[in-house]
């Protein structure tokens, strides 16, 4: 007999595919040897990033150096879905051929669980959808839609299967309330983002990324936001208006249809990404006990 009262999941979406491989390597297993450290009511449903020099990139300017053969075996193993971060803004129909890029997705589309593909480019999307149909698209929070009428069509378009909103739409209770299920389902919240909320330069310092990705010569875009130049700092992130933390996807979240979570954090160091992990996934009474079996391998420079 099926349940009245399923028991709901929170999916998360984890950081640095290639940029924390040795990070993975060690906390991987420990999910599934100590499966009662950590919360039972979550999963790891993606891991996404890019490798350095990536044509397609964007978001961040990558820097993984992982091997692409490696990564996507590590994936196999836990059952969990590799995504390619390409969500540069300012590809032309030239860039669509570049070998490095196209050799990654037709890895990727041969993965299992299924591999998908973050995007911005709208020449791109359609791209992916022609030549490598097996893998699924999300439509990056990059494109900074903050109206909730913008984000809404960019739900109901059928060739992504997940929509990150800008994280100033993340307490729009009223207006998500409304969605159908469906289109909650599609819905990946940006849980940690420590930018400004008021910040108006998101889409120029996306861009900017972007045109670093491409090779050209530009400077490095300087945050003028209020607590811009110290960086990301987890503590600010979670004074932030949009922060979804953990109480928030217990009682407000879960209960409302929403399961897709997306925690950022690929240019970040391992040890930040690792008290993600520890905060979002694991109980308190096992923090310690992850952070010695991650510190103490000598494999791992944390810092």
């Amino acid at each position: 007999m099926e349940s009245k009262n399923p028991i709901k999941i929170a999916h998360y979406h984890l950081p640095g595919l290639f940029e924390f491989y040795e990070l993975y390597k060690l906390f991987l297993p420990l999910w599934r040897e100590h499966r009662s450290w950590f919360y039972d009511w979550c999963d790891i449903a993606s891991i996404y990033g890019a490798p350095g020099d990536c044509l397609w990139g964007g978001g961040r300017a990558g820097f993984g150096e992982a091997d692409a053969d490696d990564v996507i075996a590590l994936m196999n193993e836990y059952g969990i879905s590799a995504r390619l971060t390409f969500s540069n803004s300012l590809l032309n129909k030239n860039h669509l051929a570049d070998k490095k890029c196209n050799e990654l997705c037709k890895k990727f589309e041969e993965a299992e669980p299924a591999g998908g593909v973050i995007v911005h480019s709208d020449l791109l999307a359609g791209y992916l959808k022609k030549n490598y149909p097996k893998l699924y698209l999300v439509s990056s929070t990059t494109k900074v839609l903050t109206d909730f009428d913008d984000f809404k069509a960019e739900l109901n378009r059928p060739e992504f299967e997940y929509v990150v909103p800008d994280f100033r739409l993340n307490k729009s209770f009223e207006q998500f309330s409304l969605l159908t299920q469906h289109q909650k389902d599609k819905v990946e919240f940006l849980c940690n983002e420590c930018c400004n909320f008021g910040c108006i330069e998101r889409k120029a310092c996306y861009e900017n990324v972007s045109r670093m990705n491409l090779g050209e010569e530009v400077l490095e875009h300087k945050c003028t936001a209020l607590g811009g130049e110290g960086g990301y700092r987890f503590s600010l992130a979670m004074k932030n208006k949009g922060f979804i933390g953990v109480e928030d996807i217990q009682k407000i979240y879960l209960p409302m249809g929403f399961s897709n979570f997306k925690i950022e954090g690929r240019g970040l160091g391992s040890a930040i990404v690792l008290e993600f992990l520890l905060y979002y996934m694991t109980k308190a009474e096992h923090q310690l006990e992850v952070r010695e079996s991650i510190y103490l391998d000598s494999m791992l420079d944390l810092f």
